[in-house]
């Protein structure tokens, strides 16, 4: 299934999709797509008695409330290529505050003082049940409710050359758009065949498979689970192929009025324009 939510901000409506493509309001039957509502299934949902959606508004965020959202840097063998840096023996962590997560179609917003925002397209895992202290990473994906699309929105300036963390430059708002729809897990058969492409002004960016992934799926959830407990709604960002401008030799970094479209195989497409915060 997807679970999607349509409407302007702090008024979207659930939305749920099946095997016919259809969509259908979630209302009669949950007060907004939350991750306990992820772990249904259609015949929990009664699915086929649902009102149909004729009309989809503007996509919100997929998820009413995203508990906290880990991130993994440099986890693709090209980027880490491309940027000049040795694969990490485990993974890089940080954290990405909820309040950057917009919905899949919204504008993104440069800083005023930024010189170097960046594009990263990502699989997004998101947490359905509990994982705590997994035994092993076999253990890992009954954990998942579904996947979708992150843009994991940078700037490279404030990240590397301020001193400090990493934070600084991920976390300006609405620096990760989010959907535009959650996909059920049970629906992708393997996370780690999945094709992802991003364009800048129609340009092709990034064309790469979460194949090239140094950490998996299954072993991330297992690794976070070691140092965090990882709560339903949470959500994992876990990392981007090669083909960012930090790692391009004139490094054309997003402007305003660029328009930045993302897609992932069997999760969607975003896409986003630049605007100057003000």
């Amino acid at each position: 299934m997807r679970f999607a939510r349509h409407g302007w901000p702090g008024c979207e409506r659930p939305i749920v999709s099946g095997a016919d493509g259809v969509w259908r309001d979630l209302s009669p039957v949950a007060r907004d797509v939350t991750a306990e509502v992820l772990t249904w299934t259609e015949e929990d949902l009664s699915l086929a008695t649902l009102p149909e959606v004729r009309h989809i508004d503007r996509l919100g965020p997929p998820l009413e409330r995203v508990g906290k959202i880990v991130c993994i840097g440099l986890n693709y063998r090209d980027h880490a290529r491309e940027s000049g840096l040795a694969t990490p023996d485990e993974p890089i962590v940080f954290l990405k505050a909820v309040d950057t997560v917009v919905g899949a179609n919204d504008r993104v917003l440069i800083p005023p003082t930024s010189r170097k925002t960046d594009w990263e397209v990502e699989l997004a895992v998101v947490m359905g049940w509990t994982a705590r202290y997994l035994a092993s990473p076999e253990d890992a994906l009954a954990c998942v409710a579904g996947y979708t699309i992150s843009h994991d929105v940078s700037e490279r300036a404030f990240q590397l050359e301020r001193g400090g963390q990493w934070d600084k430059g991920k976390n300006c708002e609405t620096f990760n758009p989010l959907g535009p729809w959650i996909v059920t897990a049970n629906e992708i058969s393997d996370p780690q065949n999945l094709g992802l492409r991003l364009w800048v002004n129609g340009e092709l960016r990034q064309d790469g498979s979460t194949a090239d992934m140094i950490f998996g799926v299954a072993y991330l959830v297992w690794y976070l689970s070691q140092f965090m407990v990882l709560h339903p709604g949470d959500v994992i960002n876990t990392g981007t192929p090669a083909g960012v401008a930090l790692g391009m030799p004139d490094q054309p970094y997003l402007k305003a009025g660029d328009v930045v479209e993302l897609e992932i195989d069997h999760l969607g497409r975003q896409r986003q324009q630049l605007h100057s915060a003000s």
